[in-house]
């Protein structure tokens, strides 16, 4: 797929408008359903596989009792954000509709690793033997089957002696409540980079990311 098939962010966000259950996340657009029991969740389930076929363009989906966590990307195109995600997911949610699920994007939750170093090309190749991971962006190996998180190599000049911390995603919308009770559960907040990122350190010094698609490319 070519690169002119890749929505901008300004597209997304109009896609997005019209697709209120859905958020942008890490490349890609992603909505959790809760369906009214299990078995409605599977028939959804099947109902988006399905879709998928039709459609030619498959998503990743993960059933978990009564609800689905649905996510959509054109690895064609590099995980990027295209037309033919747009399309599929406002068939999802027409079929979600129809089968009594409630869409919860709150839910939404995506984590990397960040191991920083000031030489990935060093320490990369023991990461992927470990993992089995494979190179996703320069920056980053992936798993190749997509269920365990990102790791991504920040590199820096001087990295800090506890060098490991999570990054955390979440929707910009729902980001000043999760903070908020970070704060509430003892951290202290740096806002220097938001809304791209706030670091968080937990009272013994332990630092997270919390990050929103704000201030990143689609």
């Amino acid at each position: 797929m070519a690169a002119k098939d890749v929505l901008t962010r300004e597209q997304i966000d109009a896609e997005l408008d019209t697709l209120p259950g859905w958020r942008l996340r890490l490349g890609g657009m992603a909505t959790v359903l809760k369906c009214p029991s299990s078995a409605a969740a599977l028939e959804l389930f099947a109902t988006i596989g399905e879709l998928a076929q039709k459609a030619n363009h498959h998503p990743d989906v993960d059933w978990r009792y009564d609800t689905l966590f649905v996510a959509l990307t054109s690895h064609d195109a590099g995980s990027k954000v295209t037309a033919r995600d747009a399309a599929l997911a406002k068939s999802i949610s027409a079929a979600a509709q129809d089968g009594g699920a409630v869409a919860q994007p709150q839910r939404l939750r995506s984590v990397e690793i960040a191991l920083d170093t000031n030489n990935m090309a060093e320490v990369a190749p023991v990461w992927a033997a470990a993992l089995g991971f494979v190179a996703g962006a320069p920056d980053e190996l992936k798993d190749p089957a997509g269920m365990l998180p990102t790791l991504w190599f920040q590199e820096t000049q001087t990295p800090n002696a506890n060098r490991f911390h999570f990054d955390i995603h979440v929707p910009a919308s729902e980001a000043q409540e999760v903070l908020a009770a970070i704060a509430e559960a003892g951290a202290t907040l740096d806002h220097s980079n938001a809304p791209q990122f706030v670091i968080a350190t937990d009272p013994q010094g332990n630092r997270l990311c919390i990050c929103t698609e704000e201030g990143r490319d689609a």
